[in-house]
């Protein structure tokens, strides 16, 4: 068997501990590292960049630009890499790396040498609008709103310090200069020709995610029902091993309510509809954990399709 070497640059934060643990138990997976001490040594790096096959990035994005330049600069361009950054998400060149964004994306992904890791909010609502524009059920110039919550893990380290000390509030709405950093790739990769409004917030809890899209049906063309959207959203992700298309009277919602920490500790997605035609009402849902296949879970995801590991 094959043994592929790995070097996660950022280790020792939220999404590199998710990454290193799920390796952990991969065959053919060789985990490289750095010393502490020299993490932010360019020479360093580089030598290291030089005898491995792939670099995870989860870093802030200069210093993921930086390593990217150092990478290029090695012979052959260097190791593969998977940037969990947000710094390449739509540059030219990268991969975007949501397998199930078409029937193609896997294998683009595969074949890569650089592939960028979606964002965690961009991940639901990607999943959740991209096949009903696909289907003409939703056009692309449509003013779509996403709502979204995420736990307090999502914020990087003063966030999560905040929380740990109890001085941050139990909810808060943020990013409400409507400049969020997630909101180009969402638009580019959902299909969309229009931006759109995209309002996150988080809560005192660590981990777990709801996205959620609300939509007129009487605006959309042919009025199409609940089942419609239903039907479109479960026939894209058939098969899929990550992706699932639950009924909104699934136990786990039953009610009308849904549970934000539902997929913690996993790597998988929920998608579901919830309306009310006789008011041409719909609200698109996606579950997951944003640690999971909002992060961690999504980078091994790539990384095993990159390596052709099964």
């Amino acid at each position: 068997m094959t043994t592929h070497t790995i070097f996660i640059d950022g280790e020792a934060g939220t999404t590199g501990l998710g990454i290193a643990t799920r390796l952990a138990g991969v065959a053919g997976v060789k985990l490289a590292s750095i010393a502490a001490a020299a993490r932010k040594d360019p020479v360093a790096k580089r030598k290291l960049m030089g005898e491995v096959d792939l670099v995870v990035l989860c870093l802030p994005d200069a210093a993921a630009k930086e390593t990217v330049a150092l990478a290029d600069s090695l012979p052959g361009g260097g190791p593969r890499i998977v940037d969990a950054s947000t710094a390449h998400r739509v540059a030219e060149g990268w991969a975007y790396g949501f397998p199930e964004l078409n029937a193609q994306q896997a294998a683009a992904i595969a074949k890569s040498r650089r592939v960028s890791n979606p964002g965690c909010y961009p991940t639901g609502a990607i999943a959740l609008i991209r096949p009903l524009i696909d289907a003409g059920l939703l056009p692309p110039d449509h003013p779509v709103t996403v709502n979204a919550v995420s736990g307090y893990s999502g914020g990087g380290k003063p966030m999560i310090e905040a929380y740990a000390a109890g001085t941050a509030p139990l909810f808060e709405l943020y990013g409400l200069g409507l400049e969020h950093k997630h909101v180009a790739e969402l638009q580019k990769f959902a299909g969309l020709t229009r931006r759109p409004l995209f309002v996150p917030s988080v809560g005192n809890f660590r981990q777990g995610m709801l996205v959620s899209v609300p939509l007129h049906l009487a605006t959309l063309p042919g009025k199409p029902k609940t089942a419609d959207l239903e039907q479109v959203l479960a026939a894209f992700y058939k098969g899929s091993a990550l992706i699932s298309v639950l009924p909104a009277s699934d136990p786990s919602s039953k009610g009308g309510k849904l549970d934000a920490l539902g997929l913690n500790d996993t790597d998988r997605l929920e998608l579901r509809v919830f309306g009310n035609d006789a008011r041409g009402h719909a609200v698109l849902v996606a579950r997951l954990d944003n640690l999971g296949k909002g992060a961690s879970g999504a980078a091994v995801q790539n990384i095993k399709l990159m390596l052709g590991i099964v």
